[in-house]
């Protein structure tokens, strides 16, 4: 059986508390006692944003990967990892590179967890991304450790708004228009958590995209298994 897998929207929960503290619950359910390696390759500064983690999620045992001397071999091994947010296309890049993608494809029974741009790494592409391609990663492929695409920070559209831009919305609706895989646009302070053969949506609500269909609403407690069993 694959591991379990926790896909947060975001890390910074509203209104200035403290990181991860809207899903302190879920998390400590989801990793146990296990060690953690983190992957702190979505930003450019790896020490200080490990180190930010690990005061937010003590007394967790979290354990930076990019100061091991093979991190490809120990993703390969891992119990547990965590996947930071950041900038999609430079942690795709960096895994990539250094042989942390692979591993981590070869490794099922890793228990993975990822916020912004780590629940990104973990659908079957990064398609579904909000950040700018500030490196090419070589690929838009990823783990697919989910059979569904994300869209971290959903936000809808405001009607008050001046932008002449394209909502969220419409940009997934783009992606359908050439793929099928359906999209979870999850809003802040929302995440899905995969426990065997099910899925759940918790924290906050989220909305669903399929192709040819209107989008659907999703509340917290949806059970939406029927997306990795479809």
């Amino acid at each position: 059986m694959p591991g379990d897998v926790l896909l947060l929207s975001n890390s910074r929960p509203p209104g200035g508390a403290e990181p991860f503290a809207h899903a302190r619950e879920v998390l400590a359910s989801h990793l146990g006692d296990r060690t953690v390696w983190f992957l702190p390759y979505a930003q450019a500064d790896h020490d200080a944003y490990v180190a930010w983690v690990a005061r937010a999620l003590a007394p967790l045992d979290l354990r930076p990967l990019h100061r091991e001397p093979d991190p490809a071999s120990t993703a390969a091994h891992a119990d547990a990892v965590f996947v930071g947010g950041g900038n999609t296309f430079r942690l795709l890049h960096d895994v990539r590179r250094l042989g942390i993608l692979d591993a981590l494809r070869g490794n099922d029974a890793c228990r993975y967890t990822g916020s912004s741009a780590g629940t990104n790494l973990a659908c079957p592409t990064v398609k579904t991304t909000n950040d700018m391609p500030i490196v090419d990663p070589g690929g838009l492929d990823a783990l697919g450790r989910v059979p569904v695409q994300v869209n971290p920070h959903y936000l809808d559209p405001d009607p008050a708004s001046t932008h002449q831009g394209e909502t969220r919305e419409e940009r997934i609706r783009e992606f359908h228009e050439l793929n099928t895989v359906p999209v979870v646009g999850l809003r802040e302070g929302a995440w899905l958590h995969r426990t065997g053969d099910a899925l759940t949506l918790g924290g906050n609500t989220a909305r669903l995209f399929r192709r040819g269909q209107e989008p659907t609403e999703l509340a917290p407690g949806t059970d939406v298994s029927w997306l990795i069993s479809s």
